[in-house]
């Protein structure tokens, strides 16, 4: 573990002095064992305090991943189905024509919402009250089930409402009691508590592509507008990080998210803790669609929650890889094939890295190497 590790942290060294990075968490687990754990550079550039293990960093759709497996534990429960109308357990979202938009639609990003509320502000996005309300009373853009369209934040309400009115408990209530108390996971939030506030990153802003900015009618700036977009100063917000955002503003470390999906890619099961059914696993992370998506404007391969490899290429090239990544550049996955997880976790924004560049490419593509994947998967 030593060696690997060594070998990682002086990669990470290597992309913060590019200058493009700042702070970066990475883990991986092989055949059920932690063998990567290692950070490098700083959690807050202003008053110089370093990343460490337990840093947290906000790690955007990442969260769709946790928000994923919760939906498939109440599943699992009978709790809710799949194919069920999201309606039979909120019944404002049936509001003009999504009466029959199920969970599976949601899961799959075909409900028909991607488009954000008018007028979303960072303390509006911060009311979990009103943002269900808003989002309740969308008029779909499609008919749901029949178009894909990435619902880029409007997932986390969505199906964050569904387990709060079938559970009971508020989501990142239920992710703190299901899924982290059993595994041991100290480092996912969605809303972070004061007592894990200290240990937030500051988000910066990365390297943007110069390119002209996206018509304000186009999907992809109906679904993530201006205001709340992939910036350091919104999310840096103290009452957005104290927030329930389940699809794009989970806190985590790289070692609480890998953690999930060892246990995930393991059949749901790690170090004798079972927090899925084998045959739920695979379900959950069957191959649902990959045609083109509305609003990325490119095939993106769809689970039910989680994406599949394909231009995610930092996941490796199996088909059976699912996780999710988060915009800026954090990603966690699992590759069932090669008993294999791994998450990266960071505090730069960057976008539009030219392919093979990004860190979770670089660094998923060292580690891949170092464990032996055969060349054609190690990058």
């Amino acid at each position: 573990m030593a060696d690997i590790n060594e070998v990682v942290g002086t990669a990470l060294e290597e992309l913060i002095a590019g200058g493009v990075e700042s702070g970066l968490q990475v883990a991986a687990y092989h055949h059920g064992e932690l063998v990567v754990d290692t950070w490098a550079g700083l959690a807050d550039v202003e008053s110089g305090r370093p990343v460490d293990g337990g840093t947290l960093f906000t790690s955007f759709s990442c969260t769709k991943g946790v928000t994923a497996t919760a939906i498939h534990m109440l599943v699992e429960r009978g709790v809710i189905a799949y194919d069920e109308p999201i309606a039979a357990y909120w019944p404002e979202f049936a509001q003009r024509g999504k009466q029959y938009a199920t969970i599976r639609h949601a899961l799959t990003h075909r409900a028909g919402v991607p488009q954000m509320p008018d007028g979303v502000t960072p303390e509006l996005m911060a009311d979990w009250d009103y943002m269900c309300d808003a989002i309740a009373a969308l008029e779909p853009l499609w008919e749901p089930g029949t178009r894909t369209g990435y619902h880029a934040y409007t997932f986390g309400w969505i199906l964050g409402e569904i387990i709060c009115r079938a559970d009971g408990r508020p989501i990142n209530q239920f992710v703190q009691d299901e899924i982290c108390a059993p595994l041991g996971l100290d480092g996912i939030y969605m809303g972070v508590n004061a007592a894990a506030e200290p240990r937030v990153a500051t988000l910066v802003d990365g390297p943007r592509p110069d390119l002209p900015p996206a018509p304000p009618d186009a999907l992809i700036t109906r679904a993530i507008p201006p205001a709340v977009g992939i910036l350091a100063e919104p999310y840096n917000n103290p009452r957005v990080r104290r927030a329930a955002l389940p699809a794009h503003g989970g806190l985590m470390s790289a070692r609480s998210l890998a953690r999930m999906y060892a246990a995930l890619g393991n059949g749901g099961e790690l170090d004798g803790i079972r927090i899925l059914p084998e045959e739920r696993v695979r379900t959950a992370t069957r191959f649902q669609t990959d045609e083109v998506d509305m609003v990325i404007q490119q095939p993106v391969r769809k689970a039910l929650g989680y994406f599949q490899t394909g231009p995610i290429t930092a996941m490796g090239p199996r088909t059976t890889t699912f996780g999710h990544p988060g915009a800026g550049g954090a990603i966690g996955f699992a590759d069932p094939e090669h008993e294999f997880a791994f998450a990266l976790t960071k505090s730069s924004l960057v976008a539009g890295a030219e392919p093979g560049t990004s860190a979770a490419e670089v660094i998923g593509a060292l580690v891949r190497r170092e464990l032996g994947f055969p060349d054609e998967e190690a990058g």
